[in-house]
């Protein structure tokens, strides 16, 4: 446990300012590719089914089809805005992880998203070691709570 708090105390200290504006866009881009997978499910359905990311199994395909979305839609606001930055960008990165991998690279095709999804992943990696930053709802909340 001693080791996490280094981290996050490391991430808290050595956050630049830039990077506030770099996690906002993210959140904005995870929240509209929430948005895309709420509003065309069997896209979702169909982008699970055909890279054989798991079995036929009803439940469990629903059960996909329902994280994927609900993580990047209320992950996005939560990124977005600052407020448990860590956990929502560890929440993330299974999704995006087998967006890269199991989607992105095994597909037939030239699939101009490989690229973002890569950046993606390496951006959420990024804020569950840097955090929220200065410019972030976690940050106004802990400086109230010093009142």
């Amino acid at each position: 446990m001693n080791i996490l708090y280094k981290v996050r105390n490391w991430g808290d200290i050595h956050h630049p300012k830039v990077l506030d504006i770099i996690r906002m866009l993210l959140g904005i881009m995870l929240f509209l590719k929430g948005v895309q997978f709420f509003n065309n499910a069997p896209y979702l359905r169909y982008l699970i089914i055909e890279n054989k990311i798991i079995q036929q199994s009803p439940d469990l395909i629903a059960f996909l089809i329902g994280y994927v979305t609900y993580v990047h839609l209320v992950g996005g606001i939560l990124v977005f805005v600052g407020l448990f930055t860590r956990l929502a960008a560890l929440l993330q990165i299974p999704v995006v992880f087998g967006a890269v991998f199991f989607v992105n690279i095994l597909s037939s095709y030239v699939n101009s998203e490989l690229w973002l999804s890569i950046l993606v992943l390496a951006l959420l990696s990024l804020f569950v070691i840097m955090g929220s930053g200065p410019f972030s709802l976690d940050r106004a909340l802990l400086k109230s709570k010093d009142w």
